[in-house]
């Protein structure tokens, strides 16, 4: 099992050039940055964990920014966003930051795609907090007409691009329907979410990992349904607090890859964490 790593990466805390380096020295497999622009104070949606709000969710480093200084001072570690607020991008020029990352990394890009909870934030971005699903969805449709190979046009709902010349070209090459950097998509299990995996991506972020058993059958069903090869599926449990017991679990359900929440902390607090961590690579 692939053992990657996510973290709040903020003004705060380690630099992404030395934790990135660690990763790789002590032989983790990735990691992964989450992505808020900003946090409006007033703000009438809760915290999805509950509680109040941590701060560090309102000094978040750019994850491709990040990511990109990452990738310059590394060779093997995977590199993924978790997650991408698609709905708040503009496509086209998120397809550039995608495929340049890819291109860049030699491959190890991991697009990690979500529609958020903050409608505050949301809404700052022009983003109808009804139908971010659906804008999301378009753009992503968008980005891939970019990614292909050849010159191609798209006309959505919400957005359109003309057949363009768009280099570089994400370094993956295309999975069935899937074309552009290894995708993942966020979210809580439901047959509309699974649907849009089936259809959209490589496979699902779920956060936590809670309910996998009961869930992941159901993907999978609606993974073979929409005509995706079985073996191609991936389910990646994300922001896990680790134990031995859980890991095995995971493993038990074909799970490849976990990814392990690091503290949003100075670097000997994280390093600290990356020891305890090694038990399980």
């Amino acid at each position: 099992m692939r053992i990657a790593t996510m973290i709040f990466l903020t003004d705060e805390t380690i630099t992404p050039v030395r934790l990135a380096r660690e990763l790789e020295q002590r032989g983790f497999a990735g990691l992964y940055l989450p992505e808020h622009t900003h946090i409006p104070v007033s703000r009438e949606s809760p915290h999805p964990a509950g509680g109040e709000l941590p701060a560090e969710y309102g000094r978040t480093l750019d994850p491709f920014v990040a990511l990109g200084q990452a990738a310059a001072v590394t060779e093997r570690l995977s590199l993924g966003t978790g997650i991408t607020l698609i709905a708040q991008h503009d496509p086209i020029g998120l397809a550039k930051q995608a495929a340049t990352l890819d291109h860049l990394s030699g491959g190890r890009f991991t697009l990690g795609i979500g529609f958020g909870w903050n409608v505050e934030e949301a809404a700052d971005h022009g983003v109808e907090w009804s139908t971010r699903r659906a804008l999301g969805s378009d753009r992503l449709a968008l980005m891939r007409a970019l990614w292909a190979d050849e010159p191609t046009a798209y006309e959505g709902e919400f957005g359109s691009v003309r057949a363009s010349h768009a280099y570089p070209k994400p370094v993956q090459p295309p999975r069935g329907p899937v074309n552009g950097p290894r995708t993942l998509i966020g979210g809580a299990a439901g047959p509309k979410l699974f649907a849009q995996i089936a259809r959209d991506a490589d496979g699902w972020l779920p956060i936590g990992g809670r309910g996998l058993p009961e869930s992941v059958p159901k993907l999978r069903t609606a993974w073979e349904e929409a005509g995706r090869d079985p073996k191609q599926l991936q389910v990646v449990p994300y922001a896990v607090q680790p134990s031995p017991g859980k890991l095995a679990h995971y493993a038990d359900l074909g799970v490849e890859e976990v990814v392990l929440q690091l503290p949003p902390a100075g670097e000997g607090e994280v390093l600290r964490a990356l020891d305890a961590y090694a038990a399980y690579l």
